[in-house]
């Protein structure tokens, strides 16, 4: 789906500053409404819109800047560090998976301010045990994962 389409969509239901960060779902936008009604409201559109059971997390600036500076892995180019977001309590759903996972060199998994982080060496995240787990339609509606790269774009665009 294009990112202009779903900015549409997010401005339709009346959210205001509208603005997407990169070409993987992420969506600035301001609203005064409760998260609750927001999440509601926008699954409604976005399934209605592109015709799919569309599931979203929705963030605060503040909440992205507290996993920003919570990731507890220093910076390596060597190294991609994902955070995810998702459900209540679904960072101790993975933080169990990652421990039965067999583990690549220098893999690791760490919860930090009730949000899981997974550092791995950049060119096997999707050939990783804990990579393929990520991938099952049991956890598909749980969470979803972004690179701390592209948290540091949504801070740096708002």
């Amino acid at each position: 789906m294009k990112m202009a389409d779903v900015c549409a969509v997010f401005a339709n239901v009346g959210l205001q500053k509208v603005t997407s960060v990169l070409a993987s779902g992420n969506i600035i936008f301001s609203s005064e409404e409760e998260v609750a009604v927001l999440k509601e409201t926008l699954q409604k559109a976005m399934s209605a819109h592109f015709n799919y059971d569309a599931f979203l997390f929705i963030k605060s600036e503040k909440e992205i800047e507290e996993i920003l500076k919570c990731n507890p892995f220093p910076k390596d180019e060597n190294f991609h560090t994902y955070a995810f977001i998702g459900s209540d309590g679904v960072e101790n759903i993975l933080a169990a998976e990652f421990e039965k996972a067999t583990k690549a060199e220098n893999e690791k998994g760490e919860i930090a301010a009730q949000t899981f982080y997974w550092q791995i060496s950049k060119g096997n995240t999707l050939g990783s045990d804990f990579g393929k787990i990520l991938g099952r339609k049991s956890l598909k509606e749980q969470f979803t994962s972004r690179n701390i790269n592209t948290f540091e774009k949504i801070i740096k665009k708002r």
